[in-house]
């Protein structure tokens, strides 16, 4: 089949890529590989809400309703998705495994399992959480108790009065351990290295708004100024096991880790309903042994150890993107990647620059 565009992923990216393009007048094929629009969304935990402003995190052409809180929470970004697919007519081909992708003349071929797709263009917006990534742990074939992925978390009813280990502290894994304490459940970190942790709201003021101000400070000043304002605003967090890494928040956010923004952990960890302990060595059947020989006994495991993206079997590797999700050679070879940078000011926000970048570069 031949089309201008085709476009691989129907979550965020892909659809604010589409909304565009059909604003340019540009046609188009998204293509998904699950059954539904947003999957990645959909099977996100439920007590999930956006850690940015909702007036910074909507997709081109439509805000979020006034009725919806700043932070919105997962069903309704969902529903907002849906709606938003509505609007612009968004029809993706469900069902359809993307398997490579090569250069044909003046053309882009793109092979999938419902066959061949020629197209002028192609936008990537699969999304950098699309596969789950379980790290191999000394000894955890022998634990006896519940080993799960965060991928597969959707509440804490079940994990009730339970000893729960979450490995890995990064924005999911410090919101499921919330998420553990507020429903009766003793969670416990184990927090491997160093982690930046910035408060939601910084002195009244959302610092997603904070990071978009500050950003075109030169980053010695912001690395300078950040851990003073951080200490003030949510305490030394040395003594609860929680240690600033020795990179500034800008360094670690180009090098694609983004700033842990909290959303009431460190208060439970300060109070005592969150507990903190180091790189696990090994499992045990009953729990796990720690750097400096602590063990300790859990009757579930929770990996919040991240995603990769879903583009490694298609896309060759000369045209990934880089650290600012953008591949010049990509680009000049008709291929275009969205979704792929997390900046400080919200990935959502980035998505609907990119998306009407891509789109005037396509349509020009």
């Amino acid at each position: 089949m031949d089309t201008n565009v085709v476009i691989v992923g129907a979550g965020p990216a892909g659809l604010a890529v589409g909304a565009c393009l059909k604003r340019a007048g540009v046609d188009f094929i998204i293509l998904e590989k699950a059954s539904e629009l947003a999957p990645a969304w959909r099977r996100h935990y439920r007590r999930l809400h956006l850690h940015t402003v909702k007036s910074f995190s909507s997709l081109p052409f439509v805000p979020f309703p006034k009725s919806h809180p700043r932070y919105v929470p997962r069903e309704k970004v969902v529903a907002y998705l849906d709606a938003y697919a509505a609007r612009f007519s968004l029809e993706p081909r469900f069902g359809v495994t993307v398997k490579s992708i090569r250069r044909a003349g003046e053309k882009v071929v793109v092979e999938t399992d419902a066959g061949p797709f020629n197209a002028r263009k192609i936008v990537i917006a699969t999304g950098n959480n699309a596969e789950p990534i379980t790290p191999a742990f000394a000894g955890i074939e022998t634990f006896k108790g519940e080993v799960l992925h965060s991928a597969a978390y959707t509440e804490a009813t079940t994990y009730t009065a339970k000893n729960v280990l979450v490995v890995g502290m990064g924005n999911t894994g410090a919101e499921i351990a919330l998420d553990l304490a507020e429903s009766g459940a003793h969670p416990t970190i184990s927090v491997r290295k160093g982690v930046h942790i910035v408060p939601r709201q910084l002195f009244g003021l959302p610092i997603q708004m904070v990071g978009i101000a500050s950003r075109p400070m030169p980053r010695a000043l912001n690395d300078w100024m950040f851990p003073k304002i951080l200490d003030l605003a949510l305490g030394r967090l040395e003594r609860y096991g929680i240690v600033r890494p020795k990179e500034g928040i800008l360094k670690q956010i180009d090098a694609g880790r983004i700033p842990v923004i909290d959303v009431g952990t460190v208060a439970a960890i300060k109070a005592g309903r969150i507990g903190i302990l180091p790189d696990i060595v090994r499992f045990t059947e009953d729990g796990a042994t720690f750097a400096g020989g602590q063990e300790q006994n859990f009757d579930a495991v929770i990996f919040a150890t991240g995603y990769r993206p879903g583009y490694d079997g298609i896309l060759p590797a000369e045209l990934r993107p880089g650290k600012s999700g953008v591949n010049p050679r990509a680009t000049a070879l008709g291929v275009y990647l969205v979704g792929f940078y997390n900046p400080v000011t919200g990935l959502l926000r980035e998505i609907g620059i990119e998306a009407q970048a891509v789109a005037r570069d396509i349509a020009g």
